[in-house]
């Protein structure tokens, strides 16, 4: 990995397999050259033309790293500003470059007025990710206003139309994948709702004629957690360009005298294939996204109370279901809502985060106790950003509502959302999260928040524009705070499901809930979605008593699912038979003995449940070492489907042992990844797990 600079303005980005190359001309302007396979880096130059006439002007065909608005460049732009006079255009002049490491940093600055920006870049060891943002810089007294300010612009190398997927799900059925050719004009994925949220995700994958071992993707992902835009445009000539960032809709950041910003980071890069570019991001994020203090730590199998007893919680109940789990082999156990303020239902008590004394009269430390006795960690439910308006605290301030006085506020799900932009409710937040904390044995905090923004006001804010980033800020802010304070304690991103996974709520927590909707046969789909682009480790995949909505799944096929992730059970086991607790306890043993293996393993997704009737996902080590296979299918039409199952990743020159249907093999690598083992397939139930060990 290396940045050269040729010394003609041009500066090449070397990962392990690819070129990104960019530059400045001779007037200026920042340049995109080059984005694709290596090349002979003598060759690299930028081309220059003039108009082709009053109506399409090289400024508007040029392809640039950062498009500011202003002159004659009229298509979507990454930097837009309102200076103190009023002008709304940025004329920019090159300022020099620096490498520092494996940073390569570009500095702009306008002509006339006090904006200086940069773009920046980083390589890494391995790999072909690149990360890139820009920082803009007021040098002067007087505030200036920006209306766009986007991390990034790509420009994709080919003139024929790409391909673009993304995700178009929604409460329940997140991540579930869509695919739209944009052959012209342009299309576009955002949330507006502050965060992230279910529907789009905050990411561009392009291509040509990919799938999962062959062609060319380009993508991107923004580390980002509030709203977010990803806008693809291809025009007469054929240049497909991307810009990725926060979103313009109700967008605006003062940036005042001597101040600077930079903003969310985009981790990029081009693969061969699908599963290429998934296997690079697992690796990466584990490396260099997640937080540090858990990001190579086995994750331990937890379970978690809501279903088994919802608000009804006690001392007692908890405790019978901590003594069912701990006999299953769980690790940790987590209570769920109900145990704080007047909390009986969803329509009081947020807000107000003491423990119930009528729940638990002798504090929470006697259920705590039962639950380290019983050789599990304890772990707590908290929905910080939201209050009820029956709570105490929003009796005592309900000021630190975002609201509008003329304006009656919406109580979705009976609560509304917090000003995280006031320095009163963050210290609040902390206080209360810190002193639970502090005053107790607690190792694990799920992290909720259930309604999307409504009554934007903000009265503390100059330019209330800004509450969107600010409080998305202030969440990784405390989150961080609270880390540091407590580096024992791991914390987990819930948003109503996963309506905040992004790789912004991933740098700052451990790991995320994926979806509130747990049925086995869903989950096929929804996993899929998250794997794409997000560490496998930090996709929480729960045991539930959700059955199979679509079509009843056995408790063995419900665990072959989950097990694809960060193992959770959270059925009611008060309803368990002794044979289901021990079918719990048989794959929670089986998951323990693989979870290294999925959880930093390299995914290879080989059959897809949607397209082929049956999932097989393949997880491999990094020395070939060991594998899972999981196959399963939701019930294959005309009864029964025999094909070979053929596997990879694995090193064609070694030699596994693994059982299958009651028999135990030994075969080549190559024979696995070429010929395959023969299976039947039949019925609504199938489902095999099969490990694969080196035979040494």
């Amino acid at each position: 990995m290396k940045i050269l600079d040729l010394k003609n303005g041009i500066f090449v980005l070397e990962t392990e397999n690819t070129h990104y190359v960019l530059g400045v001309d001779k007037n200026g302007y920042n340049r995109h050259i080059h984005w694709g396979k290596k090349c002979d880096v003598k060759d690299y130059r930028i081309f220059n033309w003039g108009d082709e006439n009053s109506n399409h002007t090289t400024l508007d065909e040029m392809k640039q790293e950062c498009t500011a608005f202003g002159q004659t460049m009229y298509r979507e732009c990454v930097l837009k500003a309102t200076f103190p006079d009023g002008c709304r255009e940025i004329n920019s002049k090159f300022i020099g470059s620096k490498i520092e490491g494996s940073t390569l940093t570009l500095t702009f600055s306008d002509k006339l007025y006090s904006l200086e920006y940069d773009l920046s870049y980083t390589l890494y060891d391995k790999g072909d990710i690149i990360t890139r943002s820009i920082t803009v810089r007021n040098t002067g007294n007087e505030p200036i206003n920006f209306e766009h300010l986007y991390s990034a612009e790509f420009t994709l190398p080919s003139i024929k139309p790409y391909k673009f997927r993304n995700t178009n799900g929604a409460w329940g059925g997140e991540f579930v994948e869509t695919e739209s050719c944009l052959d012209g004009g342009s299309l576009v994925f955002e949330s507006r709702k502050g965060i992230s949220g279910h529907n789009n995700s905050p990411y561009f994958i392009a291509h040509q004629d990919a799938d999962e071992k062959c062609g060319k993707v380009y993508f991107g992902s923004l580390a980002y957690s509030g709203n977010f835009k990803v806008k693809a445009t291809r025009d007469l000539y054929g240049i497909t360009r991307i810009i990725i960032g926060m979103n313009d809709f109700d967008f605006g950041y003062t940036l005042g005298g001597g101040e600077e910003f930079t903003t969310p980071a985009v981790h990029f890069g081009m693969t061969e294939g699908f599963g290429e570019m998934s296997r690079q991001m697992n690796r990466f994020c584990v490396d260099n996204v997640l937080p540090k203090q858990f990001n190579d730590k086995i994750l331990p199998v937890l379970y978690n109370s809501w279903e088994a007893t919802e608000f009804n919680v006690s001392v007692e109940g908890q405790t019978k279901l901590a003594e069912l789990a701990a006999d299953m082999g769980v690790e940790l156990f987590v209570m769920d809502d109900g145990w704080f303020g007047a909390r009986n239902n969803d329509r009081a008590g947020l807000g107000d985060w003491y423990v119930n004394k009528e729940k638990f009269p002798n504090g929470l430390d006697e259920l705590i106790q039962n639950v380290n006795n019983l050789g599990m960690d304890f772990g707590l439910w908290v929905e910080p950003e939201m209050v009820n308006p029956d709570s105490d605290l929003f009796r005592a301030h309900p000021e630190w509502a975002y609201h509008y006085d003329t304006r009656e506020a919406c109580e979705l799900r009976h609560q509304l959302v917090l000003n995280m932009t006031r320095s009163d409710v963050q210290e609040y937040i902390l206080n209360v999260l810190d002193k639970l904390l502090t005053d107790h044995n607690i190792k694990y905090i799920k992290w909720d928040m259930n309604r999307p923004f409504s009554e934007t006001g903000a009265e503390n804010l100059d330019n209330p524009k800004m509450l969107y980033y600010l409080h998305t800020k202030a969440v990784y802010d405390i989150v961080d705070t609270l880390k540091e304070r407590h580096p024992d304690v791991a914390i987990e991103s819930c948003s109503s499901g996963g309506g905040r996974s992004d790789l912004g709520a991933l740098t700052h927590y451990d790991q995320a809930w994926t979806s509130d909707n747990t049925d086995g046969i869903d989950r096929m789909t929804i996993q899929k979605g998250y794997s794409l682009l997000r560490p496998t480790k930090t996709m929480r995949a729960w045991v539930t008593d959700i059955a199979g909505i679509n079509k009843p799944c056995s408790l063995d096929f419900r665990f072959n699912i989950a097990m694809q992730g960060a193992l959770g059970v959270g059925g009611n086991l008060l309803n368990y038979s002794k044979e289901d607790l021990e079918i719990c306890k048989k794959n929670i043993a089986l998951y323990k003995e693989i979870r290294d293996i999925v959880q930093f393993g390299d995914l290879y997704r080989i059959l897809d449940a949607d397209k082929d009737e049956v999932l097989m996902n393949q997880y491999v080590t990094a020395d070939k070492s060991r594998s899972v296979a999981f196959i399963a299918a939701r019930g294959t039409r005309f009864y029964k489907k025999r094909l070979p199952l053929t596997f990879d990743g694995l090193d064609e020159n070694k030699r596994y042992s693994f059982e299958f249907w009651g028999e135990k093999h030994t075969m080549s690598g190559s024979y696995l990844m070429n010929v395959g083992i023969p299976t039947h397939i039949h019925g609504a139930y199938y489902n095999k797990i099969i490990v694969l060990e080196e035979v040494k």
